[in-house]
């Protein structure tokens, strides 16, 4: 016997293990001896028949062990019986089967299925981050035109995931990102409020008015337009007539002002841009809860329960609410809009603040506010969402909402003062009595 037998052999001499129901499936094996020879006496040459039959019984019997016992010394007692000399090749047979068994035991499958589970989640975030990495180019493209550098590094990045690099890939991606935010930030930077433009913390009683106004936090430049609701009705219009879910239809701010013949407006709600591979399968669509001028409730029955505040349009007033679920479904006011997060309510400030690092970074940022039945919508420039409250708080707002911002920050009156910005799904409109 070789030395890995006689170690088989050594195990099986240290096992008490209870074989009973194995020895007495074995008793049968004189039998199966005696058949076997009447056999070869019988059919002359159906020797290999009979081993067949032979290994095919004790094939089964060291199965049964296995799964019965799940020991492997009861599978080497069967091992070390004695078959007889004209079996040998059988125990030899058996032997190699149990080698391999074995091995196949030996192989740590949770470990091999975990390395797989690994590689192929590392590959979906290589994927991933190379989805959020265009998406912070096309919002750097909203602020500079100069992204050329850039957009060449990525397409290294994307050669690289084509050739299944995908390690290399994922580095390349984290230093283009660093580029990213740090081209922002040097713009960001770069900005300064304009010296020649008039400073003052009073919002304006009517019409347009760029103005800089001072704060406990900074100074930031703000693009304003004014309107009283006694000469003004403030309307919310959607480029599609029903819910949308996706390939939704857009406008331009300046196609909203022209149909509905406005005389100013801002955009409205958050969507998910077409130009975003993140919004692929719903572009262009938006959740958050709206009433239409044409009284069409959009997302009615998923913002039944949203926590989410709103501003609503009647004909003489204007009301700010800290969620929507606080609102019916009342079709006798103008219109309603639901965004996030407020700003100011009650003269107070409602946003302190939160983990999402959009909300935190600078840009302009698009609002509605009221001061009594003065209907304010603007633009705070270079800020993040808190500073805008802040802002606005300056100003003596009573209330304000916080609007999409981004590319899709556009402000009209009598023109675009800021923007075009993109194309987008629903608008804010002062539109005269």
């Amino acid at each position: 016997m070789t030395s890995h037998e006689h170690r088989l052999v050594s195990i099986v001499s240290k096992t008490q293990y209870d074989c009973d129901s194995l020895k007495e499936m074995l008793r049968h094996l004189p039998k199966i001896k005696k058949f076997s020879k009447k056999l070869i006496f019988e059919l002359k040459g159906g020797l290999l028949i009979v081993a067949v039959i032979l290994f095919g019984t004790l094939a089964y019997v060291l199965y049964v062990s296995v799964n019965a016992h799940r020991d492997f010394a009861s599978v080497m007692q069967i091992y070390s019986l004695e078959l007889g000399s004209q079996n040998n090749h059988l125990r030899d047979n058996l032997a190699k089967q149990f080698t391999e068994l074995t091995e196949l035991k030996n192989q740590d499958q949770y470990k091999i299925n975990a390395e797989l589970k690994s590689r192929i989640t590392s590959i979906e975030q290589t994927y991933t981050k190379a989805v959020n990495v265009y998406e912070e180019i096309v919002k750097l493209k909203e602020i500079s035109d100069d992204t050329q550098e850039l957009d060449d590094e990525y397409t290294s990045a994307l050669t690289l995931l084509a050739d299944q690099k995908y390690e290399d890939a994922s580095q390349a991606l984290s230093i283009l990102s660093s580029k990213v935010a740090d081209e922002r930030n040097s713009i960001i930077a770069s900005y300064s409020v304009p010296a020649t433009i008039t400073q003052s913390n009073d919002a304006p009683s009517s019409g347009y008015s760029y103005q800089q106004v001072s704060t406990d936090v900074g100074n930031f430049a703000v693009s304003i337009v004014a309107a009283d609701l006694t000469t003004t009705k403030v309307i919310v219009d959607t480029a599609s007539s029903g819910d949308c879910a996706n390939e939704c239809p857009v406008l331009s701010l300046a196609d909203y002002v022209s149909r509905n013949n406005a005389y100013a407006g801002v955009n409205g709600t958050y969507f998910c841009p077409a130009s975003y591979p993140s919004c692929a399968g719903k572009t262009n669509s938006f959740d958050l809860l709206v009433m239409n001028k044409d009284k069409h409730y959009f997302n009615s029955s998923n913002n039944v329960y949203s926590t989410n505040p709103a501003v609503i349009f009647g004909g003489s007033y204007i009301r700010f609410v800290g969620q929507a679920l606080d609102w019916g479904r009342d079709t006798n006011i103008d219109s309603m809009l639901s965004n996030y997060p407020m700003l100011v309510q009650g003269g107070n400030l409602a946003f302190a603040g939160d983990s999402d690092p959009k909300k935190g970074s600078k840009a302009a940022r698009p609002f509605v506010s009221n001061k009594g039945t003065v209907v304010y919508i603007g633009v705070v420039f270079n800020s993040t969402v808190v500073e805008a409250g802040h802002t606005l708080k300056a100003m003596g707002m009573e209330n304000a909402l916080n609007l999409d911002s981004g590319g899709s920050t556009a402000l009209y009156s009598g023109g675009y003062k800021v923007g075009p910005g993109r194309n987008i799904p629903n608008a804010i409109l002062f539109v005269r009595k």
